[in-house]
Formats: structure tokens, sequence, C-alpha cells
């Protein structure tokens, strides 16, 4: 059987392709159709206690585990009236820069409190960059019914450390606080 040139099969593959069922994805229409798997790291999330303090407690372990610099945390002192962490301190400015993250989850290890956890969230496209630093208002995660928004008092009767064990429900507002 007779060899054909290398010119003409290159041209057979070409052919042949073109008859081939199109395989294109309608992705920002069908966004559904295939789910990102459960280990997916996406966007971040800073986390909230169940009566709505927040868990960041500023201690900027995340910002120096970060190989791409990508995060920004300055923390400051809590005060009796103004209090939006259970311990000392809490994140005053918190940004995480899209630009700059390689979304690979270091940051996430190295926060002592489980404050900062990583969603499914994966579309972070912008057309600008200023808009791919999320600040802390875009990363804390939404009020579920039984929290209130800080700044507020810890549940009468807990110390700081009910709240880093866990022993704290959101089922009523704290003392103080009016939930409207």
């Amino acid at each position: 059987m007779p060899v054909l040139p290398q010119v003409v099969r290159g041209f057979a593959v070409t052919f042949l392709s073109m008859f081939k069922k199109v395989t294109t994805e309608q992705y920002p229409e069908e966004k559904d159709k295939f789910p990102p798997k459960p280990r997916f790291h996406g966007r971040h999330q800073l986390n909230r206690h169940p009566d709505g303090l927040e868990k960041c407690v500023g201690c900027e372990l995340c910002a120096w585990a970060c190989p791409a610099d990508a995060i920004l945390v300055e923390g400051a002192d809590n005060s009796e009236e103004e209090r939006f962490s259970p311990g000392e301190r809490y994140g005053r400015v918190y940004q995480i820069n899209y630009a700059r993250c390689i979304l690979c989850g270091l940051c996430i290890e190295a926060c002592p409190t489980r404050a900062l956890t990583m969603t499914n969230d994966f579309e972070l496209a912008e057309n600008s960059r200023a808009k791919l630093i999320y600040e802390k208002q875009d990363l804390l995660a939404p009020l579920l019914p039984g929290m209130v928004a800080a700044p507020h008092d810890m549940v009468e009767g807990t110390t700081e450390q009910d709240y880093y064990a866990g022993n704290i429900k959101g089922a009523s507002a704290p003392a103080g606080v009016d939930e409207s």
C-alpha cells in the first residue's frame, strides 16, 4: 500500500475533523450544567460565630502564609463599646487581591480560628484591576437567622474560650442588642 505524503495526511486529519460534533459549552447561559467539585478552592469567605461576631482576630497569620502576598490584614483592639470579635482584637482592614491570589489555600491552613475558608465560587473575572481587590464587607459571610451584625457584646455569661470551643448558639440576640 502506498504511503501518502505528510501534507496530504495532515489535510485529511483537518478535513475529517470538520464533520465531528461540536463540543462547545454555552457557559454563561448554562452555569449549572457542570458544578464545581466539593473540594474546589474558590473565593475566600470570612466566617462568623453563631451570634454574628466575626471569627477573625486580626492575627495576620494568613497574610504571612500567602506566597503571592495577596492578603492585607490590619488588626485593631476591641473595646467594651464596640466588640467585633470575642477576642482582644479583630481584623479592622481585611483585603484579598485576586489579581495576585493563586488560590493555593495556605492562608486557610494558617488561620488559627477557622475564620477564613474557601467557597466554591469561581467567577472572579472583572473588567478592571481595582474590582479584583475584595474588601472585608465583600468577604464576610452573610448574616443567618439568629445572628446580629457586629459590633455587639458577647453572649451573656460566656467567655472567649466558649466561642473558640464552639459552645455558642445563635438562637437569640446577645444581651443589650436590638434585633430590629
